[in-house]
């Protein structure tokens, strides 16, 4: 500041001093050796015409560009693959969270071999099969659900969101059918059993292969249900739900004729096993009669064969004893006679 108003004090004084000399010449000269023009900056000009300020001359101003980034949407999930398993005729969630959607849209695809087919899009269903339905949990979650699941929906399904590049997450479902079998009192597995009147019907039903039971083991007999039965009275169900697999007992004591017919377990609709019972008043199983008619079948049979092979070897002793020179009235070779 004290530098430029020494240089404006300067201009001032060598005005002055031309003035006072009384020259009158218009012709620009060069100033003379020792003039205080002779001494400026090269710059003064400029620097003089812009505005002041208290900044030091040496002070460099750095300008930063700073850019903000759009947020990109991204799985909650760590992974890009997800296993999914369920059993037979049971409802299943797959999920799909995503974080920082930003107005992207989800969707939910089935994927067979190439083909993709559109399941969901938004919140809105477009599959033909009314099984299939999303459900939006807050605060990220795009849920599939299936009801009834079947074999047919085995296999991988991805969840989409429309960024660029689109995000892909791979849920592969695995349909787990369990394995159903009916045993009787000693556990042996059998499609008929008998029973005498006024004894105890005991049967097992042992299902196998169960990742998660969803619904409660059932017996019928016919088309009535056991579990709950009050009506005849003497019936018992017993059910264990264990690691992977599961036992019922179905107990029906004092045994009558209105017994006999088929009992069927039941794990939801389209898990089941079927046994026939049959209670007998004394009389003897059919089965037990059909076994002892294909016994005496056996032994004519067996008879039959041993007559056949009888009379083959003795035909054959007789040519022997023929050729030998015996008459035709003697027909065994050891000398009996076979009279006429």
């Amino acid at each position: 500041m004290r530098s430029r108003l020494f240089w404006i004090l300067a201009i001032i004084y060598s005005s002055l001093h031309h003035i006072g000399s009384g020259s009158t010449s218009t012709t620009l000269k060069r100033p003379r050796a020792g003039d205080p023009f002779d001494t400026f900056p090269k710059n003064f000009w400029q620097e003089f015409s812009s505005p002041f300020t208290d900044t030091p001359e040496d002070e460099e101003l750095e300008v930063t560009e700073t850019t903000t980034h759009e947020p990109f949407p991204f799985f909650a999930d760590p992974y890009t693959t997800l296993n999914i398993s369920t059993q037979l005729s049971s409802s299943v969630y797959l999920h799909c969270r995503v974080n920082d959607l930003q107005g992207k849209t989800v969707s939910w695809m089935r994927r067979r071999g190439d083909d993709l087919t559109l399941i969901t899009f938004g919140q809105h269903t477009y599959s033909g099969d009314s099984r299939y339905s999303l459900e939006f949990e807050e605060p990220n979650d795009w849920k599939l659900l299936i009801q009834f699941a079947n074999e047919r929906d085995e296999g991988p399904y991805e969840c989409q969101v429309s960024s660029h590049p689109p995000l892909v997450l791979l849920v592969y479902l695995t349909i787990i059918v369990p394995h159903v079998e009916i045993l009787d009192e000693r556990g042996s597995a059998t499609p008929e059993k008998y029973y005498k009147a006024g004894s105890t019907i005991e049967l097992q039903c042992v299902i196998s292969k169960i990742p998660h039971p969803s619904s409660y083991i059932t017996w019928r007999h016919g088309p009535r249900l056991l579990n709950y039965d009050t009506s005849r009275g003497g019936i018992s169900v017993k059910t264990d739900m264990l690691p992977g697999r599961a036992l019922s007992r179905l107990y029906i004591a004092n045994a009558n004729r209105q017994d006999t017919g088929n009992y069927t377990c039941m794990l939801g609709n389209e898990i089941t096993e079927t046994v026939v019972v049959h209670v007998l008043n004394g009389e003897e199983p059919a089965a037990m009669q059909h076994a002892n008619g294909s016994r005496q079948k056996a032994d004519a049979s067996t008879m039959v064969v041993l007559f056949l092979v009888y009379v083959c070897i003795s035909g054959s002793i007789s040519v022997a004893g023929m050729e030998r020179g015996l008459g035709p009235g003697r027909v065994w070779g050891w000398g009996w006679e076979l009279r006429r």
